[in-house]
């Protein structure tokens, strides 16, 4: 049992994280990308939407050789540690938030923008205003990165390693018991794992409806 709290803990940590830090980065970028007006924005929205559908193998491919030993980033020693799993989970979740942000931020009626900054408000209120309008869509988004990153285990495995103690989490754990044939205790990790994913949404989905009545 304490095995099974340490994982669910660090899975929860680790996700939770990625996502605070996905949120950090995805907001204010999708806000740019669905507000802005220059060169080049097309192709930068194909690009995140191009993101929003990242194999989770190829991004712990790209962040393992970028944290091992030989590569850019290897003398920070972060390769296997729950650091690496973060930052490959926020490559993962950050193109799912600012493509939802964008979209979301781009299906208000265009004219809300004129309005707020004909009554005087300043660009960051006028954002701020647009982000309570979008509120339901934008907490959609926060639901999607985090169910992007919860369940994902090929970036997990190949950054993280699977060490037990250290960085193994409740999606590498399921795949290492499944592979010494040890099903039943790989169906209760599994269990686990879609009541705490079915919780956290629960709580996130109530406090969209919530909002929705305001």
């Amino acid at each position: 049992m304490s095995d099974i709290f340490e994982i669910t803990l660090l899975s929860l940590q680790v996700s939770t994280f990625a996502t605070l830090i996905s949120l950090l980065i995805g907001l204010p970028f999708g806000t740019w990308l669905a507000l802005g007006n220059f060169r080049g924005r097309s192709f930068l929205l194909s690009i995140v939407n191009t993101g929003m559908a990242l194999p989770p193998v190829v991004v712990g491919l790209v962040v393992a050789m970028t944290l091992w030993r030989s590569g850019p980033l290897g003398g920070l020693r972060l390769i296997y540690t729950p650091v690496a799993i973060i930052i490959a989970q926020t490559v993962i979740s950050a193109p799912v938030v600012m493509g939802l942000t964008a979209a979301a931020l781009e299906a208000l009626d265009p004219r809300l923008r004129q309005q707020l900054l004909g009554l005087g408000a300043s660009q960051l209120q006028m954002i701020w205003m647009l982000w309570r309008e979008a509120r339901l869509p934008l907490l959609a988004a926060l639901m999607a990165g985090f169910g992007s990153v919860i369940s994902e285990v090929g970036a997990s495995m190949m950054v993280g390693g699977n060490i037990k103690g250290q960085t193994r989490v409740l999606t590498t754990a399921i795949v290492l018991e499944t592979s010494k044939g040890e099903f039943e205790k790989a169906l209760a990790l599994s269990a686990l794992l879609l009541i705490l994913t079915y919780l956290i949404n629960l709580a996130l989905t109530l406090i969209q409806q919530k909002g929705s009545r305001r």
